[in-house]
């Protein structure tokens, strides 16, 4: 603190009380115990960005000349926006001490560098990946600060916030792999399978025992050639003949003189050969 002059350590006590009493959102921000010039702060990354869940520490170094010279900014913690152990160029550090406000408090310096964090505007200092490095980074950065002895005794409660986390992660289960529903189809092969296992023969159901009494009986019937007739049995046939015969011999002789002359001829009327003996 050497060279700081009365009314930058006044100034500077002042705005510490007002961050303690009115806290800026997602804004931390404490004084070094051994230097009042040299502030650590952690910005919280806001919901619904790729900055979600990130805690990311950074320190201000402020000119004895303050208020009316900016301070310098350098973050430590890898983010995917801006370089570590690197001053950023901002409207509001050293870099322009020509744009520089004497009415910006601790609290307003830190509410424009989250709010440019968010940006995509490039300066000296930013640096481009792509947001699933982000992410990643976010995921890390709280066990990271936990690393550096500054941050650990300056934001006690972030370390028992890690340890919170830890313990909350562990105590979440694991999901088992859920079991996959059995088909139709499997279960009726494992049904096929199962007596084959025992060291028996498959029972068909009654739909296969039908369809296979079907197919023997198919195979016991003889096979027809196209256009061939099965044999008519011999008997009927002669009978048909003989009744043929019959009615055409009975309609000719009724019918025709001549016709009884030819079977006359054929055979002998009876009482033909005793009258010829008698005379």
């Amino acid at each position: 603190m050497a060279g700081a002059n009365k009314q930058c350590m006044t100034r500077l006590q002042k705005e510490y009380k007002s961050l303690l009493k009115d806290p800026v959102p997602n804004i931390t921000a404490h004084p070094s115990p051994s230097n009042l010039l040299e502030w650590h702060f952690v910005l919280e990354g806001a919901k619904g960005t790729e900055y979600e869940g990130g805690v990311y520490h950074g320190k201000l170094v402020f000119p004895p000349e303050y208020p009316f010279k900016p301070p310098s900014i350098s973050l430590f913690t890898p983010n995917g926006r801006f370089a570590t152990n690197t001053k950023l160029c901002l409207s509001m550090t050293d870099y322009h001490p020509e744009s520089w406000n004497p009415m910006w408090s601790v609290g307003t310096i830190l509410t424009g560098l989250l709010s440019f964090m968010y940006d995509t505007q490039s300066t000296t200092g930013s640096i481009t990946t792509t947001k699933q490095d982000k992410e990643r980074m976010a995921r890390e950065s709280l066990a990271f600060n936990i690393k550096n002895p500054t941050f650990r005794k300056l934001f006690p409660s972030w370390v028992e916030e890690l340890s919170r986390r830890t313990a909350a992660e562990a105590a979440q289960p694991a999901t088992a792999p859920q079991a996959q529903p059995l088909t139709a189809k499997s279960e009726s092969e494992d049904a096929d399978q199962q007596p084959q296992q025992n060291g028996q023969a498959p029972v068909p159901s009654q739909a296969e025992g039908a369809a296979a009494a079907a197919g023997q009986r198919l195979e016991q019937q003889p096979q027809r050639r196209p256009g061939h007739h099965p044999p008519q049995p011999f008997g009927n046939t002669i009978v048909t003949l003989a009744i043929v015969v019959a009615v055409l011999a009975a309609v000719w002789v009724s019918s025709s003189n001549p016709g009884r002359d030819m079977l006359r001829s054929w055979a002998p009327w009876p009482g033909a050969g005793a009258g010829r003996s008698s005379s």
